[in-house]
Protein backbone atom coordinates (compact mmCIF):
# COMPACT_ATOMS: atom_id res chain seq x y z
CA UNK A 1 0.00 0.00 0.00
CA UNK A 2 1.20 3.75 -1.02
CA UNK A 3 2.00 6.45 1.54
CA UNK A 4 -0.84 8.31 -0.12
CA UNK A 5 -3.85 4.91 0.11
CA UNK A 6 -2.94 4.76 3.66
CA UNK A 7 -3.25 8.15 4.55
CA UNK A 8 -6.28 8.25 2.53
CA UNK A 9 -7.35 5.44 3.87
CA UNK A 10 -6.25 6.74 7.96
CA UNK A 11 -8.64 10.03 6.99
CA UNK A 12 -11.81 7.91 6.37
CA UNK A 13 -11.54 6.30 9.63
CA UNK A 14 -11.13 9.52 11.07
CA UNK A 15 -14.36 11.11 9.45
CA UNK A 16 -16.71 7.88 10.40
CA UNK A 17 -15.17 7.99 13.94
CA UNK A 18 -15.76 11.59 14.45
CA UNK A 19 -19.39 11.56 13.39
CA UNK A 20 -20.31 8.64 15.03
CA UNK A 21 -19.21 10.47 18.18
CA UNK A 22 -19.83 14.02 17.22
CA UNK A 23 -24.20 12.45 17.65
CA UNK A 24 -22.75 10.75 20.64
CA UNK A 25 -21.67 13.49 22.64
CA UNK A 26 -24.70 16.14 21.41
CA UNK A 27 -27.15 13.48 22.52
CA UNK A 28 -25.54 12.53 25.83
CA UNK A 29 -24.93 16.28 26.45
CA UNK A 30 -28.00 17.47 25.88
CA UNK A 31 -30.03 14.44 27.93
CA UNK A 32 -27.49 14.41 30.61
CA UNK A 33 -27.53 17.64 31.27
CA UNK A 34 -23.62 18.16 30.61
CA UNK A 35 -22.28 21.48 29.76
CA UNK A 36 -18.63 20.28 28.91
CA UNK A 37 -19.54 17.29 27.08
CA UNK A 38 -21.75 19.88 25.01
CA UNK A 39 -18.29 21.31 24.42
CA UNK A 40 -16.76 18.58 23.69
CA UNK A 41 -19.04 17.86 21.13
CA UNK A 42 -18.38 21.42 19.33
CA UNK A 43 -15.19 20.00 19.11
CA UNK A 44 -16.08 16.74 17.66
CA UNK A 45 -18.32 18.33 15.01
CA UNK A 46 -15.42 20.73 13.40
CA UNK A 47 -13.14 17.27 13.80
CA UNK A 48 -15.37 16.25 10.94
CA UNK A 49 -14.88 19.34 9.04
CA UNK A 50 -10.90 19.24 9.60
CA UNK A 51 -10.91 15.28 8.78
CA UNK A 52 -12.57 16.31 5.48
CA UNK A 53 -9.94 19.18 4.70
CA UNK A 54 -7.22 16.64 5.42
CA UNK A 55 -8.81 14.02 2.95
CA UNK A 56 -9.06 17.12 0.16
CA UNK A 57 -5.39 18.33 0.97
CA UNK A 58 -4.18 14.77 0.75
CA UNK A 59 -5.76 13.62 -2.65
CA UNK A 60 -4.45 17.29 -3.96
CA UNK A 61 -1.04 17.03 -2.56
CA UNK A 62 0.01 13.63 -4.29
CA UNK A 63 -1.28 14.83 -7.64
CA UNK A 64 2.00 14.29 -9.96
CA UNK A 65 4.01 17.11 -11.22
CA UNK A 66 2.79 19.35 -14.30
CA UNK A 67 4.36 22.14 -16.41
CA UNK A 68 3.01 24.71 -13.72
CA UNK A 69 4.18 22.47 -10.51
CA UNK A 70 7.73 20.82 -11.32
CA UNK A 71 7.84 19.73 -7.70
CA UNK A 72 4.34 18.88 -7.45
CA UNK A 73 1.60 19.71 -5.51
CA UNK A 74 3.09 18.83 -1.90
CA UNK A 75 2.81 22.27 -0.63
CA UNK A 76 -1.17 21.93 -0.50
CA UNK A 77 -0.88 19.71 2.50
CA UNK A 78 0.76 22.15 5.09
CA UNK A 79 -1.89 25.06 3.43
CA UNK A 80 -4.21 22.49 4.71
CA UNK A 81 -3.03 22.15 7.97
CA UNK A 82 -3.31 25.16 8.71
CA UNK A 83 -6.62 25.17 7.99
CA UNK A 84 -7.05 22.64 10.47
CA UNK A 85 -5.27 24.42 13.53
CA UNK A 86 -7.51 27.13 12.76
CA UNK A 87 -10.45 24.91 13.12
CA UNK A 88 -8.86 24.05 16.34
CA UNK A 89 -8.10 27.48 17.51
CA UNK A 90 -11.96 28.12 16.88
CA UNK A 91 -12.92 25.27 19.05
CA UNK A 92 -11.08 25.84 21.79
CA UNK A 93 -12.32 29.11 21.79
CA UNK A 94 -15.86 28.36 21.24
CA UNK A 95 -15.31 26.28 24.23
CA UNK A 96 -13.66 28.95 26.46
CA UNK A 97 -17.00 31.41 25.91
CA UNK A 98 -19.37 28.98 26.70
CA UNK A 99 -17.93 27.54 29.73
CA UNK A 100 -16.92 31.15 31.07
CA UNK A 101 -21.21 32.14 30.50
CA UNK A 102 -21.93 28.12 32.23
CA UNK A 103 -19.64 28.85 35.11
CA UNK A 104 -21.59 32.17 35.77
CA UNK A 105 -25.24 30.96 34.77
CA UNK A 106 -26.72 28.55 37.81
CA UNK A 107 -27.48 25.22 36.22
CA UNK A 108 -28.57 21.28 37.33
CA UNK A 109 -26.16 18.56 38.02
CA UNK A 110 -25.17 16.36 35.10
CA UNK A 111 -26.58 13.19 34.82
CA UNK A 112 -23.88 10.37 36.12
CA UNK A 113 -24.67 7.95 33.36
CA UNK A 114 -22.50 10.79 31.13
CA UNK A 115 -19.21 9.22 33.05
CA UNK A 116 -19.86 5.63 32.06
CA UNK A 117 -20.30 7.66 28.28
CA UNK A 118 -17.13 9.39 28.60
CA UNK A 119 -15.23 6.30 29.66
CA UNK A 120 -15.87 5.12 26.57
CA UNK A 121 -15.20 7.65 24.85
CA UNK A 122 -11.74 8.09 25.96
CA UNK A 123 -10.47 5.19 25.52
CA UNK A 124 -11.93 4.99 21.75
CA UNK A 125 -10.30 8.62 21.11
CA UNK A 126 -6.95 7.44 22.54
CA UNK A 127 -6.80 4.64 20.74
CA UNK A 128 -8.37 6.60 17.52
CA UNK A 129 -4.84 8.72 18.07
CA UNK A 130 -2.16 5.79 18.18
CA UNK A 131 -3.34 4.64 15.34
CA UNK A 132 -3.47 7.90 13.25
CA UNK A 133 -0.21 9.22 14.57
CA UNK A 134 0.73 5.81 13.32
CA UNK A 135 -0.12 6.38 10.21
CA UNK A 136 1.20 9.52 9.91
CA UNK A 137 4.60 8.49 10.50
CA UNK A 138 3.98 5.91 7.60
CA UNK A 139 3.24 7.88 4.93
CA UNK A 140 4.90 10.93 6.40
CA UNK A 141 2.13 13.13 6.74
CA UNK A 142 2.18 16.74 7.76
CA UNK A 143 -1.66 16.92 7.46
CA UNK A 144 -2.33 13.07 9.18
CA UNK A 145 -0.36 13.87 11.83
CA UNK A 146 -2.51 17.22 12.52
CA UNK A 147 -5.48 15.23 12.13
CA UNK A 148 -4.28 12.50 14.66
CA UNK A 149 -3.92 15.39 17.03
CA UNK A 150 -7.58 16.16 17.01
CA UNK A 151 -7.96 12.74 18.18
CA UNK A 152 -5.72 13.58 21.75
CA UNK A 153 -6.91 16.69 22.08
CA UNK A 154 -10.72 15.66 21.92
CA UNK A 155 -9.75 12.89 24.42
CA UNK A 156 -8.08 15.77 26.75
CA UNK A 157 -11.03 17.47 26.45
CA UNK A 158 -13.33 14.32 27.22
CA UNK A 159 -11.01 13.22 30.41
CA UNK A 160 -11.47 17.09 31.41
CA UNK A 161 -15.54 16.71 30.89
CA UNK A 162 -14.93 13.50 33.24
CA UNK A 163 -13.13 14.76 36.06
CA UNK A 164 -15.55 17.81 36.06
CA UNK A 165 -18.71 16.03 36.57
CA UNK A 166 -17.32 13.65 38.52
CA UNK A 167 -16.16 16.57 41.06
CA UNK A 168 -19.98 18.03 40.10
CA UNK A 169 -21.09 14.90 41.28
CA UNK A 170 -19.69 13.63 44.11
CA UNK A 171 -19.92 17.03 45.79
CA UNK A 172 -23.22 18.27 44.83
CA UNK A 173 -25.09 21.32 45.23
CA UNK A 174 -23.07 24.09 44.50
CA UNK A 175 -20.56 22.23 42.45
CA UNK A 176 -22.39 22.41 39.35
CA UNK A 177 -20.00 24.70 37.30
CA UNK A 178 -17.31 21.82 38.09
CA UNK A 179 -17.71 20.41 34.29
CA UNK A 180 -17.85 24.36 33.04
CA UNK A 181 -14.06 24.73 34.73
CA UNK A 182 -13.19 21.70 33.03
CA UNK A 183 -14.30 22.91 29.65
CA UNK A 184 -12.31 25.75 29.88
CA UNK A 185 -9.22 23.88 31.11
CA UNK A 186 -9.74 21.97 28.10
CA UNK A 187 -9.57 24.92 25.90
CA UNK A 188 -6.09 26.07 26.89
CA UNK A 189 -4.57 22.90 26.08
CA UNK A 190 -6.20 22.39 22.87
CA UNK A 191 -4.43 25.57 22.15
CA UNK A 192 -1.08 24.50 23.35
CA UNK A 193 -1.79 21.58 21.24
CA UNK A 194 -2.71 23.62 18.07
CA UNK A 195 0.64 25.69 18.18
CA UNK A 196 2.27 21.68 18.91
CA UNK A 197 0.82 21.11 15.26
CA UNK A 198 1.31 24.74 13.25
CA UNK A 199 5.26 25.05 14.29
CA UNK A 200 6.35 21.84 11.97
CA UNK A 201 3.99 22.89 9.11
CA UNK A 202 5.67 26.09 8.98
CA UNK A 203 9.16 24.74 9.54
CA UNK A 204 8.03 22.82 6.20
CA UNK A 205 7.02 25.60 4.15
CA UNK A 206 10.12 27.56 5.16
CA UNK A 207 12.42 25.04 3.97
CA UNK A 208 13.76 24.24 7.83
CA UNK A 209 16.68 22.54 8.18
CA UNK A 210 14.06 19.70 9.83
CA UNK A 211 15.97 16.35 8.75
CA UNK A 212 19.06 15.73 10.20
CA UNK A 213 18.51 12.18 10.29
CA UNK A 214 17.33 11.56 6.46
CA UNK A 215 21.00 13.28 6.34
CA UNK A 216 23.02 10.91 7.44
CA UNK A 217 21.34 8.03 5.51
CA UNK A 218 21.43 9.28 2.39
CA UNK A 219 25.38 10.27 3.25
CA UNK A 220 25.68 6.83 4.76
CA UNK A 221 24.07 5.05 1.36
CA UNK A 222 25.88 7.44 -0.66
CA UNK A 223 29.46 6.50 0.27
CA UNK A 224 28.28 2.62 -0.58
CA UNK A 225 27.87 3.48 -4.59
CA UNK A 226 30.65 2.89 -6.41
CA UNK A 227 32.92 5.66 -7.39
CA UNK A 228 31.56 7.94 -4.96
CA UNK A 229 34.77 9.48 -2.69
CA UNK A 230 31.76 11.18 -0.65
CA UNK A 231 29.38 14.07 -0.52
CA UNK A 232 29.34 17.83 0.46
CA UNK A 233 26.28 19.68 0.62
CA UNK A 234 23.10 17.94 1.30
CA UNK A 235 19.43 20.06 1.03
CA UNK A 236 16.24 18.88 1.93
CA UNK A 237 12.56 20.19 1.30
CA UNK A 238 9.71 18.07 2.28
CA UNK A 239 6.50 18.91 -0.04
CA UNK A 240 3.24 16.92 1.11
CA UNK A 241 4.78 12.78 1.79
CA UNK A 242 7.72 13.00 -0.47
CA UNK A 243 11.20 15.05 -0.04
CA UNK A 244 13.41 16.33 -2.48
CA UNK A 245 17.06 16.43 -2.36
CA UNK A 246 20.29 18.58 -3.52
CA UNK A 247 23.26 16.71 -2.93
CA UNK A 248 26.78 17.66 -3.85
CA UNK A 249 29.06 14.10 -4.50
CA UNK A 250 32.86 13.77 -5.11
CA UNK A 251 34.08 11.82 -7.63
CA UNK A 252 37.79 11.24 -8.57
CA UNK A 253 38.82 14.49 -10.54
CA UNK A 254 40.83 12.67 -13.13
CA UNK A 255 37.56 10.92 -14.34
CA UNK A 256 35.77 11.72 -17.84
CA UNK A 257 32.24 13.45 -17.99
CA UNK A 258 30.84 10.49 -19.26
CA UNK A 259 31.89 8.38 -16.28
CA UNK A 260 31.08 11.45 -13.57
CA UNK A 261 27.50 11.43 -15.21
CA UNK A 262 26.57 7.76 -14.89
CA UNK A 263 28.18 7.37 -11.47
CA UNK A 264 25.42 10.57 -10.39
CA UNK A 265 22.81 8.37 -12.16
CA UNK A 266 23.78 5.24 -10.51
CA UNK A 267 23.74 7.11 -6.91
CA UNK A 268 20.34 8.68 -7.74
CA UNK A 269 18.80 5.54 -8.83
CA UNK A 270 20.05 3.83 -5.92
CA UNK A 271 18.96 6.31 -3.35
CA UNK A 272 15.71 6.38 -4.96
CA UNK A 273 15.67 2.59 -4.56
CA UNK A 274 16.60 2.36 -0.49
CA UNK A 275 14.22 5.94 0.21
CA UNK A 276 11.19 5.05 -1.69
CA UNK A 277 10.05 8.67 0.15
CA UNK A 278 12.29 10.48 -2.18
CA UNK A 279 10.71 12.56 -4.87
CA UNK A 280 13.17 14.74 -6.96
CA UNK A 281 17.03 13.88 -6.32
CA UNK A 282 19.49 16.24 -8.17
CA UNK A 283 23.15 15.11 -8.12
CA UNK A 284 26.00 17.57 -8.15
CA UNK A 285 29.18 16.09 -9.36
CA UNK A 286 32.07 18.20 -7.51
CA UNK A 287 36.02 16.90 -7.84
CA UNK A 288 37.96 14.86 -5.39
CA UNK A 289 41.32 15.86 -4.95
CA UNK A 290 43.59 13.33 -3.71
CA UNK A 291 46.01 14.84 -1.06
Amino acid sequence: MTNQQTAIRTTYFSIIGNSILAILKWLTGYFGNSYALLADAIESTSDIFSSLLVLFGIKYANRPADKNHPYGHGRAEPLVTFVVVAFLVTSATIIAHESINNITTPHDLPKSFTLYILGAIILWKEASYRFVIRKSKQSNSTSLKADAWHHRSDAITSIAAFIGISIALIFGKGYESADDWAALFASGFILYNSYLIFRPALGEIMDENLYDELVARIREISIRVEGVKGTEKCLIRKTGMTYHVDLHATVDANLSVHAGHAISHHLKDTLKQELPELGNVLIHIEPHEST
